[in-house]
């Protein structure tokens, strides 16, 4: 479906407000989302889609994914968070999980930053290099 350009830019206004300190609220969101629901501008439907996607697009670049083959102790974790954090600013929300496939290291997934330094991914490309 494509939406006006007036859309758009009521999309991102609607974003732009959202934001305390640089991060998105969950609550201001959901405020906006009601607000526009009951007031039912020209083209609502386009800019509350194109809206959704900006959230989805923010969400994803603010929440670090970060895979390990073996559950991390609390003070790698709090190391990790602490050079992501410096790197991408706060805000961040992390989400640790195990997967055995990796065979050792970690893999990092910040929005479309991608981190790996997993033995899985070398052999790979070891692999891919004969």
């Amino acid at each position: 479906m494509k939406i006006s350009k007036q859309a758009r830019r009521d999309a991102k206004e609607l974003l732009q407000s959202c934001r305390v300190n640089g991060v998105l609220d969950e609550a201001r969101v959901r405020q906006v989302v009601q607000q526009v629901i009951a007031a039912k501008p020209r083209g609502y439907l386009a800019i509350l889609g194109h809206f959704q996607r900006l959230v989805r697009l923010d969400l994803d670049r603010r929440t670090a994914r970060v895979e390990s083959p073996v559950p991390l102790a609390v003070p790698q974790q709090a190391s990790l968070r602490a050079n992501l954090t410096r790197r991408y600013g706060a805000g961040l929300i992390f989400d640790f999980t195990r997967n055995p496939g990796l065979i050792g290291g970690l893999r990092v997934q910040i929005g479309s930053d991608v981190f790996d330094g997993s033995v899985a991914a070398r052999l790979t490309a070891l692999e891919t290099s004969f």
